[in-house]
């Protein structure tokens, strides 16, 4: 979908009863409800790598993306409460914020998943060795100053044919760009999810953090 970007303004992870001011800005409802379905997509596979490898950096990600969605069905209700003209209207939208409440229902499903990891609740040997036969593995890398990936667009990297790797998304700050294009440029500070094979995602990993002045081809 290119990296849609939501200019929304996010606070730390908050608790149930808290909610934040999100600024109107006039989207259509089929770009919110896309944006949505895919970090819907992103947090489940986010949170069952996080309890699979008990990597709390990939927990709190997901909390990130939950308080993300939960600004996301705020500004989708207000914009379909403005395209209301009638109670027909009203009607027909009614199928609009049923499918937003539901996307919103599975992040915090994720969520909860995560919150096993960050509780150091554990997770049982048999839910390990089922996901331990998935061939692909996700990561959360912070892009440091010293990383040739520093000013390089993603196709740049050619990161997909020579290790394997695709960045299915990338953190600015407060900001999230979900399935970079090839034109995305990663800034010092970057946080990258992505996915791939074990060996690929060590040597990312390692080129993200500036350990590595290159790529190895497969």
């Amino acid at each position: 979908m290119g990296g849609l970007r939501l200019a929304l303004k996010l606070g730390a992870s908050k608790s149930m009863t808290e909610f934040e001011k999100v600024e109107y800005k006039p989207v259509p409802v089929r770009e919110l409800l896309t944006e949505m379905k895919d970090i819907s997509e992103l947090m489940i596979d986010l949170a069952y790598s996080a309890a699979l490898f008990h990597s709390k950096e990939l927990a709190e990600e997901v909390l990130e993306l939950e308080s993300y969605v939960d600004n996301l069905v705020y500004l989708l209700n207000m914009n379909a409460m403005l395209a209301a003209r009638d109670a027909e209207d009203a009607e027909a939208l009614l199928s609009v914020t049923a499918v937003a409440n539901a996307a919103d229902k599975i992040s915090d499903a994720a969520a909860d998943m995560a919150a096993i990891v960050l509780k150091d609740i554990g997770v049982h040997p048999l839910i390990r060795r089922a996901f331990q036969k998935v061939e692909e593995q996700l990561t959360r890398v912070k892009v440091k100053s010293n990383s040739f990936f520093v000013d390089k667009t993603v196709g740049e990297l050619k990161l997909a044919p020579t290790i394997g790797v695709d960045v299915i998304a990338i953190r600015r700050g407060k900001k999230w760009i979900i399935d970079p294009d090839d034109e995305e440029i990663i800034r010092e500070g970057d946080v990258l999810i992505a996915r791939g094979a074990p060996a690929g995602i060590e040597e990312f990993e390692e080129a993200a953090e500036g350990k590595i002045e290159k790529l190895e081809e497969e």
